[in-house]
């Protein structure tokens, strides 16, 4: 059982643009069963957990639809709509505790942190992120959200290419403090 933040980045070191849009990503040529892909790590997963920005991007692009039928915890200190018959729960909580919720629920799966990239830098900050996948896309963005918007130190575990990606796969060795 293991905490993950999987995620794809620009070349530049951006997980989405200044209005918090993934659409960059979703023009690039990547294959979801090949190396590294999200179909494979998906399977492994037994909760989620994501910010307030990352959860309403996917409501908006899946027109209300909710996609995942593992728990997800969503990350945030506003009300915000849930998509009906879908456990989905809202907290502000210190990730610690919810990270302890999370656990819990997940039967001996991993734990994924969708995102953001301070989400998941507060995981690693209370030492409760396991690994960073990240996948690069062949697109700069110029600005947007930081991949991780801290100091981690990791070892590098797997690498691979995946169509136009990049692919690699890290431990967390350390986190340093957040800037």
């Amino acid at each position: 059982m293991a905490t993950h933040f999987f995620t794809a980045s620009s070349l530049d070191g951006f997980i989405a643009t200044d209005e918090h849009s993934l659409d960059w990503l979703l023009t690039q040529d990547v294959d979801p069963d090949g190396p590294m892909g999200y179909n494979a790590f998906e399977k492994n997963i037994g909760a989620l957990a994501m910010g307030s920005s990352t959860y309403e991007w996917v409501m908006r692009h899946e027109e209300g639809r909710w996609g995942y039928s593992q728990p997800t915890w969503v990350f945030t200190h506003r009300e915000i709509s849930l998509p009906e018959g879908a456990d989905v729960r809202l907290t502000h909580d210190d990730v610690r505790s919810v990270h302890a919720e999370m656990l819990a629920a997940v039967a001996g799966q991993d734990i994924w942190i969708v995102g953001g990239g301070d989400l998941a830098g507060q995981f690693a900050d209370a030492g409760l992120l396991d690994e960073v996948w990240v996948q690069y896309a062949p697109v700069t963005l110029g600005s947007g959200a930081p991949l991780l918007p801290r100091r981690l130190d990791l070892e590098l575990l797997e690498v691979a290419r995946n169509r136009n990606f990049l692919c690699g796969r890290y431990s967390v060795v350390s986190a340093g403090a957040a800037k």
